[in-house]
């Protein structure tokens, strides 16, 4: 694993988009080998999505889910948790440590959080005994 490990954020359009566009404007740093793919709802996420970036050279994948907020429905927390634990598995079918799949809920205002969150994980990542 390189110095900095590459992180994929999937956020959703309506919540987590704006709390880490938020982020940018107020000049909060965090590492440049962060990558964001925008979804309308953390559940809509496939596994096999997760899985492609590990595929591609990702060392983790970052879910900033909308969480009791999300427009689609009330139900969106326990779908991305499902999708989380079908993805675990599949990640130790393939040797991969379920620690290298993070999700948090972030609030549109959520840029202060977002940053935390994702020096958490690279701290994490960047630790061989994750």
């Amino acid at each position: 694993m390189s110095t900095k490990p590459k992180i994929l954020v999937f956020s959703t359009e309506k919540i987590s988009d704006p709390a880490i566009d938020l982020a940018g404007l107020l000049k909060k740093h965090y590492p440049n080998t962060v990558y964001t793919i925008s979804v309308p709802c953390s559940s809509g996420i496939k596994p096999r999505w997760i899985m492609q970036a590990y595929e591609k050279g990702f060392d983790g994948v970052f879910i900033a889910a909308d969480g009791t907020d999300c427009p689609y429905g009330e139900s969106c927390v326990d779908k991305t948790s499902a999708i989380i634990a079908v993805t675990h598995q599949m990640m130790k079918e393939k040797g991969l440590k379920p620690s290298q799949l993070k999700m948090a809920a972030l609030c549109s205002v959520c840029a202060d959080p977002f940053v935390a969150h994702i020096k958490n994980f690279m701290k994490e990542l960047a630790n061989k005994d994750n």
